[in-house]
């Protein structure tokens, strides 16, 4: 074998592995981690901050890694194809063309693209430098390349470099968070905040606030020795006060307020001035997203708002820890009253208060229950059955099963909910 034939050899080597390096960094630089990427540039890797440069451009990039494969696999062919026509005549033509697809699809295409789709990230960051060098030369080459490209695309009313939409970019990160999965309980938490946190401007106040008639409030008029009684026997510390009818508020009385009043006064409750221990009541309508109610929490430096509807009317109260709540589940300290929530039974339903939130529900087992037309157990049977069922029937939507175990007036209290995987929970148990 003379050293010309050699040399083509080995130069059709080579261009193979050119081939591979193109292939592998295109699969790396597509695949890699953006989150990952992006925090390892703001910790100071400047390999990083290059991946990210170059994504940032990627018509460029994709351009140039596309014109160096093709240039290297057509010249890898075209010199094959030559040492075969010398060694075999014509029908080295037909050995170039198996030898070269298969030397091609094997070696600098799946091969390379298999280790880049397994180890994006730690290849995207090996790569980056030489990548970088390769787009700045051939941008001459690939700009002009894109020229054509975008006025072809123009002639099919397409156009390139359409930037994700607001919505599209939220659904791409709860995919992001969909994928955070494992079997420890406290990846099911973090997954059920970082949710709650996207949903945080699609929720209204209305939907999680404390409803007033479980809110405990003290008529303004009642002599000031009762106000403090009823103030010490309360397990809250903000309390509104209501003058002539409930609808009324005057203020709200906080209990640390109260204190430092009567500490001044010396025990003389008689000359007691509730109304200047009181705080001005702030209200806000039941329309207002909890982000935007968050925002304005902390913007007034207040932890407590009274929620009124479009009329005027009083519907409850929120306060900052309801809205913390939604983000990072239900925070009980000594002084919170126990409620009825949620009772796990053994053949995998639930016994579920009529109060407990459809939110509630849906972040603490995962489930989808609707809750924009209803925000508790008891409002979504409502709205689905239509009317106000008896104690005893059994609805079945969202692959549910709704039995109504109890009902007080026109109000459901308690309800029986059977998930759809509640009955091969029952067997396996």
């Amino acid at each position: 074998m003379d050293t010309g034939l050699l040399v083509l050899i080995g130069a059709i080597a080579v261009l193979l592995v050119l081939s591979a390096f193109f292939s592998g960094s295109e699969t790396a630089l597509t695949a890699a981690s953006r989150p990952r990427m992006h925090r390892l540039e703001q910790l100071g890797n400047r390999r990083a901050g290059l991946v990210n440069r170059l994504r940032e451009h990627r018509e460029q990039l994709i351009g140039a890694i596309l014109l160096g494969n093709n240039l290297v696999n057509i010249l890898a062919s075209v010199l094959a194809t030559s040492v075969l026509l010398g060694l075999f005549g014509k029908v080295g033509l037909a050995y170039a063309t198996v030898v070269m697809t298969l030397l091609i699809l094997i070696f600098a295409e799946v091969l390379p693209k298999s280790y880049a789709i397994n180890h994006a990230d730690r290849l995207a960051l090996a790569v980056a430098p030489v990548l970088r060098v390769i787009v700045f030369v051939l941008a001459p080459v690939t700009h002009a390349i894109q020229i054509v490209v975008r006025g072809t695309l123009k002639l099919f009313g397409s156009e390139l470099g359409a930037q994700l939409s607001l919505s599209a970019r939220e659904e791409e990160l709860r995919g992001a968070i969909e994928l955070h999965k494992g079997s420890a309980p406290e990846i099911g938490q973090e997954r059920a905040m970082l949710r709650s946190i996207l949903d945080l401007a699609d929720v209204d106040v209305g939907e999680i606030m404390t409803h007033r008639k479980n809110v405990t409030m003290i008529d303004a008029e009642t002599p000031p020795a009762a106000i403090i009684d009823e103030a010490v026997a309360s397990p809250y510390t903000r309390i509104p006060l209501w003058r002539h009818e409930p609808d009324n508020i005057v203020g709200v009385l906080h209990a640390k307020a109260l204190l430092k009043e009567v500490r001044t006064h010396e025990g003389r409750l008689d000359r007691l001035d509730i109304d200047t221990v009181a705080a001005k009541p702030w209200f806000i309508l039941e329309s207002t997203s909890l982000l935007e109610q968050l925002q304005a929490f902390r913007r007034r430096r207040e932890h407590f708002a009274l929620v009124v509807d479009e009329y005027g009317a009083l519907m409850g109260i929120v306060t900052l820890e309801d809205i913390l709540e939604e983000i990072v589940g239900d925070i009980a300290d000594e002084h919170d009253l126990p409620v009825a929530g949620v009772r796990t039974l053994a053949d995998g339903s639930y016994m579920v208060d009529g109060t407990v939130t459809i939110r509630d529900l849906n972040r603490q087992f995962e489930w989808d229950l609707p809750d924009e037309a209803a925000a508790t157990a008891a409002g979504l049977v409502l709205q689905e059955a239509r009317r106000i069922p008896e104690a005893g029937q059994v609805f079945q939507f969202y692959g549910f099963r709704f039995e109504i175990l109890r009902r007080k007036r026109n109000q459901i209290t308690s309800i029986r909910i059977t998930p759809p995987d509640g009955g091969a929970r029952a067997e396996s148990s």
